[in-house]
């Protein structure tokens, strides 16, 4: 069949197929981004603060009606260890698949939640099982429920 072909055809489509492969590597490369880089975490003693990026490990909840904050449950809460986020607190979370990554309010606490941990309410029991425990990169916008605690 070669034969058949003339020889700039040939190299015509040797050149467009070398530019599809081109093309797919880097359109399927991985572009370095605040989702893959380097978080900068604060020491375990250091009580978080507003604007810094922080390192947690995230899991997902989905049972129970009412939060510990009387708000009935809904995409979007999260449940923290009081003592490190308080209740009214604004968090952004990055790193975990796309669906669940978002800005989110801790409403919530759990006794299985402690030190750098988040668990965040997902409505499928199936989805939530399927997310595991995840690190993700969290970043505080506002502790608890004080404005003048926020990023600005």
């Amino acid at each position: 069949m070669s034969f058949l072909l003339s020889r700039p055809l040939r190299m015509k489509l040797l050149a467009t197929g070398a530019a599809g492969v081109l093309f797919l590597a880097i359109y399927e490369g991985v572009m370095m981004d605040s989702r893959t880089a380097r978080v900068e975490s604060a020491s375990e003693t250091e009580p978080p603060t507003p604007g810094r990026l922080i390192r947690f490990d995230v899991t997902a909840y989905c049972k129970g009606e009412t939060t510990a904050s009387g708000v009935k449950v809904r995409p979007g809460i999260a449940a923290s260890d009081p003592a490190l986020l308080p209740a009214g607190s604004i968090i952004r979370i990055e790193g975990v698949p796309e669906a669940y990554e978002g800005i989110y309010t801790v409403l919530d606490t759990g006794p299985e939640v402690q030190g750098r941990e988040l668990d965040i309410y997902i409505w499928s029991c199936f989805e939530a099982l399927d997310f595991g425990r995840r690190k993700a990169a969290v970043t505080i916008l506002r502790m608890g429920w004080d404005p003048k605690a926020s990023v600005r």
